[in-house]
């Protein structure tokens, strides 16, 4: 009996994947835990491996296909050994990804159109990414008319409609603030053109900040903070933080102080619930680090950084920076995070407006620390002045309380003796 490899459930809230490598072909035998399919979803690149050693049938996918979970990527003969039905081993290394029937085609999803079946018995026609798009929004998609192929309603759809002026989304929540798309002119008319497609990575940034900047009235408060002393503190246990296989930088100073604060100040960390007008305050300090990656901005998750140490959370993070931008960050590691920290300082910038990393309610952009002239005691001094930019949900925090909340974090990294007695 043939068994179907399926694309298995990668994660919170991932309904599909690209297939970035095909790495077996009819015929090959296979051990288990080989690596068989890599696939780049929203969020990481992920390698698939064999559950079961065993030989390819067939391989029903290719390179640069949309799937989505649950699609049949190959069909197998397992190992005589393996091929029991119900045998442990294979039903726990297997997961959801392994299904024991019979051979058969399924069309890959890139040909295919998803559906969401709805109490009339109707069905709207829309991939996975718009439906939750959709949810997100507050739209019903029975109400929305597709524009897309055979009518199926694509995320613009989505978006038009719930920033129309009947919109249920904005009767409940007022004023969006989005517009619907335009037709834009032949470019080509003027010169040469090229189109390039949204890839995962690309496409749910898009998605995610056209939702931030629809459902979160953004203002933003900017700061500086001097940082000579801390730089000094910086410098002195870099090579003890080195040794242990970490960078000690000024990032992992920032987590520590951003989630002090944030203990203080939980209104920063939180999110509002549109649909119950509710704020839903968080007791857990989970901190995203913006990473830039050659496919996108991507946003690991430190978690619990008010309960470690600065060397503790320096070593963390220079292991899921280098993962990250290997694109092997584990999925567990894109989830739960209560407030971003976005730095900009390697590369340049003397100030920056960050947007809130939805559904979070607030977001730390940092831009390059450089010398410059202070005063100190009365006295012209030069200083390590860090500028800093905190973006806020309006419905959620007043600008006093952010003021106050930025000039929390600038406290602490202007003492950095505070660090010393942190856990």
């Amino acid at each position: 009996m043939s068994l179907e490899f399926r694309l298995p459930d990668l994660g919170e809230g991932i309904r599909e994947a690209e297939i970035l490598a095909v790495k077996i072909n009819p015929g090959d035998k296979v051990k288990e835990d080989q690596a068989i399919f890599e696939v780049e979803t929203d969020k990481a690149v992920v390698e698939i491996p064999s559950p079961f050693g065993g030989t390819v049938e067939t391989v029903n996918v290719k390179v640069g296909e949309i799937v989505a979970v649950g699609t049949v990527l190959a069909t197998f003969q397992p190992d005589s050994a393996r091929a029991q039905p119900g045998k442990p081993a294979i039903e726990a290394s297997a997961g959801p990804a392994l299904q024991g029937q019979k051979k058969n085609t399924v069309e890959p999803a890139s040909r295919r159109t998803a559906t969401s079946v709805i109490e009339d018995g109707r069905q709207v026609a829309a991939l996975p990414s718009t439906r939750r798009l959709a949810r997100e929004l507050g739209v019903d998609l029975r109400m929305v008319t597709g524009t897309g192929s055979g009518g199926r309603v694509l995320s613009e759809d989505v978006r038009a409609f719930a920033t129309g002026p009947t919109s249920p989304a904005r009767s409940k929540g007022g004023d969006l603030g989005g517009q619907a798309p335009v037709s834009l002119p032949d470019f080509s008319r003027f010169g040469k053109i090229e189109r390039v497609a949204l890839r995962s990575v690309r496409r749910k940034t898009a998605e995610n900040m056209a939702v931030s900047w629809e459902q979160i009235p953004h203002v933003t408060h900017c700061d500086e903070a001097n940082l000579t002393e801390l730089e000094e503190l910086r410098l002195k246990y870099e090579k003890k933080v080195k040794a242990q296989g970490g960078k000690l930088t000024l990032t992992a100073f920032v987590l520590k102080a951003v989630a002090s604060a944030l203990s203080r100040y939980l209104q920063f960390n939180a999110s509002f619930d549109r649909a119950r007008e509710e704020i839903i305050l968080k007791h857990f300090f989970n901190i995203g680090v913006a990473v830039a990656t050659e496919r996108g901005l991507i946003v690991p998750v430190i978690r619990d950084v008010i309960k470690k140490s600065v060397s503790e959370v320096a070593l963390e993070l220079t292991q899921v920076i280098e993962k990250t931008k290997a694109g092997k960050v584990e999925l567990d590691r894109l989830q739960g995070s209560t407030f971003t920290v976005t730095n900009v300082g390697a590369i340049g910038g003397t100030s920056m407006v960050p947007m809130i990393n939805y559904p979070e309610c607030a977001i730390l952009g940092l831009a390059k620390a450089q010398p410059k002239p202070i005063v100190k005691d009365g006295k012209i001094a030069v200083g390590l002045i860090m500028p800093m930019a905190l973006s806020f949900d309006h419905r959620i925090a007043d600008g006093a309380e952010a003021a106050q909340f930025v000039l929390d974090i600038v406290k602490q990294l202007e003492d950095p003796g505070s660090f010393l007695l942190e856990a």
